[in-house]
């Protein structure tokens, strides 16, 4: 049986029926193939340049990366520090906000294996 608008709404609230699912503003932080890929960079292996991240993203264009760089740290999941040197060196770290995502990172890779076996 479909659900109806209103019964799909329904189905992302929480107990409360004002209680939203937090889920939308989750995405909208996190969602896309790229931040997920930098996140995951930055939290397990640490502060990374620009074209360091570059390189580890297969695919990635340099536009796209500023945006999502951009993005993540509009939304405070990444820090970026300059270097007042010729070049200008700049440095990209996850927050605090984006390492308390870890146990998210583990719990995707778990599911992962046990869908594979």
């Amino acid at each position: 049986m479909a659900l109806d608008r209103k019964d799909a709404e329904n189905a992302v609230r929480g107990d409360e029926p004002s209680a939203l699912c937090p889920m939308p503003d989750i995405a909208q932080l996190i969602g896309g193939k790229w931040k997920l890929i930098v996140l995951q960079i930055l939290i397990f292996q640490g502060t990374k340049r620009f074209n360091e991240l570059r390189r580890l993203i297969d695919g990635v264009t340099q536009t796209m990366l500023t945006n999502q760089l951009r993005a993540l740290e509009r939304d405070g999941l990444v820090s970026r520090k300059i270097y007042a040197e010729v070049p200008p060196r700049v440095e990209y770290t996850a927050t605090p906000r984006a390492i308390a995502l870890t146990k998210m990172f583990h719990a995707m890779h778990e599911w992962w294996e046990s869908e594979q076996s």
